[in-house]
């Protein structure tokens, strides 16, 4: 592979592959089924396969389509287990490498970015990369000053490849709709295709790392590297050994589970109240267990700025979702356009379908498996008209914290991990913790008295 495929009609190409494989194995699988196979073997035999596919074409795309291959990744807890074994290697290869660029493009590329003598602020630089992301990969090396170092490397074309993908992408939604039945593919991809953008611009994420590596600065729990350099389509940044989470997800003991678990559950409700800023792309490829213990953490291109203001709605949300009766229930989501107006819901449905998906922030510790993963997902994907999920709105503000928490929570499945949720919750989620009686959440002209020392908590 010379280049990210940059023309549409060579990557809408690729992605034709797609439906056409699936239709072969479909008929294969007709043609078996009448020679006396189970249908129920043929069925995973086609879905193991349609995977497999799947994940090959959208890794050597790279780009949107590969971001939407690790997001999709993240919902492997969710399958039944007689499909989600065979995916799982695939899913993890998909999660940590792709197909690399070769080294001229590579150097080209530092080249545009920090000048014809690029190479000369580095001692060492290697050509191999050591990681692929959905719209770059990453090269390890050793900077002037001497500091082991991760230099992220955009692919050229990157930015014209993305609108073609989503536009392909979103004509396929009934093809995954083999691996996830149900799951609302055109408005993942809509989210997806405007954050995917922001993380184009390099200048943009380098900001958002430095401000969480400052507010997480000396931090007992968490290690973010640092920026050293940036410029153009290239990043520079502190070098981070250690175990990907994805690693512990296949082979940790069930204390490496719950210990990484509860870290990275911790540093996704932490951040908002800590810098600001929500990590918004957790799949396990950006989190690392290092040998002292930390949880490491990459990758800050897809962030979601959290005011005060909002942090305590949410919280204030999520506490009258776990506490409080039908009624004030319904009124919270309505008051956050989670119900739009005019739009009447069965009361007693919603709270049915509430409780079980709240319960990891009623009790004490909460277990969280597979299996209950899989049922929250069969209640969410359920399209049955009587389904209350399909009365339900998301509104904007709320569209990167549900993907954050359903990936997230995904991520802990696949953990297999039990820990405190509920108190994690009240220390870092502002409004969660308040008394009932509590005063209505500060308005804009309150944030500017919120000082640093107030959101540090």
């Amino acid at each position: 592979m010379s280049d990210l495929p940059r023309r549409a009609v060579t990557r809408s190409a690729k992605l034709a592959t797609l439906p056409l494989g699936f239709a072969g194995r479909t008929a294969l699988g007709v043609g078996k089924r009448t020679f006396g196979k189970p249908a129920e073997a043929v069925a995973v035999e086609i879905q193991q396969r349609t995977a497999e596919q799947l994940f090959k074409v959208l890794g050597e795309l790279k780009g949107g389509a590969m971001k939407l291959g690790q997001m999709l990744s993240i919902f492997e807890a969710a399958l039944p287990p007689e499909i989600a074994g065979p995916y799982r290697a695939t899913l993890t290869r998909l999660q940590e490498a792709a197909p690399p660029l070769p080294a001229a493009t590579v150097h080209q590329v530092l080249a545009n970015a920090l000048g014809e003598d690029w190479r000369d602020r580095f001692q060492e630089f290697d050509d191999t990369p050591a990681a692929a992301a959905s719209i770059g990969q990453v090269h390890r090396g050793v900077w002037e000053d001497g500091r082991a170092v991760a230099v992220k490397v955009q692919y050229p074309g990157a930015g014209k490849a993305l609108l073609s993908d989503f536009n392909q992408l979103s004509r396929l939604a009934k093809l995954f709709a083999v691996l996830m039945p149900g799951l609302d593919v055109k408005s993942m991809l809509a989210e997806l295709r405007e954050r995917v953008a922001e993380e184009l611009d390099y200048t943009v994420e380098a900001e958002s790392q430095r401000i969480v590596h400052e507010a997480y600065a000396d931090d007992p729990d968490f290690s973010i590297p640092a920026v050293v350099a940036q410029a153009g389509d290239v990043l520079v940044t502190e070098w981070m050994d250690g175990v990907p989470l994805s690693k512990i997800i296949t082979d940790g003991d069930q204390e490496e589970r719950d210990h990484a678990a509860l870290l990275y559950c911790r540093f996704l409700l932490s951040g908002p109240r800590r810098c600001g800023l929500l990590h918004g792309d957790p799949h396990p490829g950006n989190f690392r267990v290092l040998d002292d213990g930390r949880l490491g953490v990459m990758d800050f291109g897809a962030v979601d700025r959290i005011a005060p203001e909002f942090q305590y709605r949410m919280g204030r949300l999520l506490r009258i979702g776990t506490m409080a009766g039908i009624d004030e229930i319904e009124d919270a989501l309505r008051r956050e356009d989670f119900i739009r107006e005019g739009v009447t819901i069965d009361a007693e449905a919603l709270h049915a379908f509430l409780a079980p998906i709240t319960e990891p922030f009623v009790t004490d510790t909460f277990k969280f498996t597979r299996e209950w993963l899989r049922d929250m997902a069969a209640r969410v994907t359920d399209l049955r008209p009587t389904n209350v999920v399909r009365q339900l709105n998301l509104p904007p503000e709320y569209v990167i914290v549900h993907r954050v928490l359903s990936a997230g929570t995904g991520v802990l499945c696949q953990l297999e991990c039990e820990i405190p949720a509920r108190a994690e919750s009240l220390r870092w989620i502002s409004g969660f913790a308040d008394d009932p009686d509590t005063p209505d959440a500060p308005d804009a002209a309150d944030e500017d008295r919120l000082d640093d020392d107030e959101l540090a908590g």
